[in-house]
């Protein structure tokens, strides 16, 4: 966020053949434009995340000037798009808030102006039947032991601690069942994940990030439950990608999951806190093993299909539409 103005102002030379130029949250666009001066073509923000409502690690202080960069971003922006109506919602929420942290001036009239120009528009995900050779996901019954799986970033924001803290209660219950740890982890690799290939195991059957996507939705489609304990999440993609493969989900009923799953599947599917997650792991373990898990396995397949609408191949058409406007407007003036 501090240098990426500064990157890309000697990186592309010029911006004046371009139609419009799109950058995220992670970009100081009103830096960017200022160095480009007058040859700069219209542009859109896109939030995937923002920094006023993310969530400070335990041994971290808050930078507000990351804060200010994104709302500086956005004024800059012609056009502004959010990933999810919770993510509008929370930032136009605790923007008032920050305003009134600046010890004199509080520039109200930023509410307004970046509404005006704001939008929200669901990213697109890959099929995961796109990744198979004959364009099925199809799957058995389920894996013995069943496969759980966690496909999110190795960081503190997706609470990690929640997760293993469930996974500990079904090893102490005696359940038989094996673990898929993916995700990514661009820093310190977290403790817990440290101790939980100690602690489980021949149970892990992947750990860490896996390269091929191919490969990376293989052990999605192999997976029955997957389970996330996120403390911030703006949108999931990791979860539509695991619930299209297949995968029964276990989401915290907060954040954008209610959202992205539809109102019918909330009370199946959404947990309210990790001991309540217990339970249904609990639930669907013990009905795994008595062979009665048909209902569930068939709701998780209903929802599956709904993912489908969060395919490329159906917001595409949204995207086109809005890069249409942005750049009809940058020629007509």
């Amino acid at each position: 966020m501090r240098g990426a103005a500064l990157y890309f102002y000697k990186k592309v030379k010029s911006f004046s053949g371009y139609d419009a130029v799109i950058v995220t949250d992670l970009m100081s666009l009103a830096d960017l434009k200022a160095l480009c001066g007058n040859q700069f073509p219209k542009s859109l923000v896109y939030l995937h995340e923002n920094q006023l409502t993310y969530p400070i690690a335990p041994d971290e202080s808050i930078d507000y000037q990351f804060g200010f960069t994104n709302l500086t971003t956005v004024l800059a922006a012609d056009k502004v798009i959010f990933n999810s109506n919770i993510h509008y919602n929370a930032f136009f929420s605790s923007l008032p808030g920050f305003l009134n942290m600046m010890p004199e001036y509080h520039p109200k009239w930023v509410m307004g102006e970046i509404k005006d120009k704001s939008d929200i528009i669901y990213p697109g995900v890959k099929p995961a039947c796109l990744y198979t050779k004959d364009g099925k996901t199809s799957r058995d019954l389920g894996s013995d032991p069943p496969l759980i799986v966690w496909n999110h970033r190795w960081e503190f924001d997706k609470n990690p601690q929640d997760f293993f803290y469930a996974m500990d209660k079904l090893m102490e219950r005696g359940f038989r069942f094996d673990m898929a740890l993916l995700g990514e982890n661009f820093q310190s690799k977290p403790k817990e994940f440290i101790e939980a290939k100690k602690k489980y195991g021949e149970r892990i059957r992947v750990y860490g990030y896996v390269e091929s996507k191919p490969d990376y939705m293989k052990w999605l489609s192999m997976g029955d439950i997957v389970v996330s304990t996120a403390v911030q999440e703006n949108f999931g993609i990791s979860i539509v990608e695991a619930v299209g493969a297949g995968c029964v989900p276990y989401l915290p009923n907060r954040l954008s999951y209610p959202e992205i799953i539809p109102t019918a599947f909330h009370s199946e599917f959404l947990y309210s806190d990790k001991d309540d997650l217990v339970d249904r792991l609990v639930k669907f373990l013990s009905g795994e093993s008595a062979g009665g898990n048909s209902e569930i396995r068939r709701k998780a397949k209903d929802l599956s299909r709904h993912m489908e609408s969060y395919s490329w191949h159906n917001m595409i058409q949204d995207y086109d539409d809005m890069l249409e406007e942005l750049c009809s407007r940058f020629k007509n003036l």
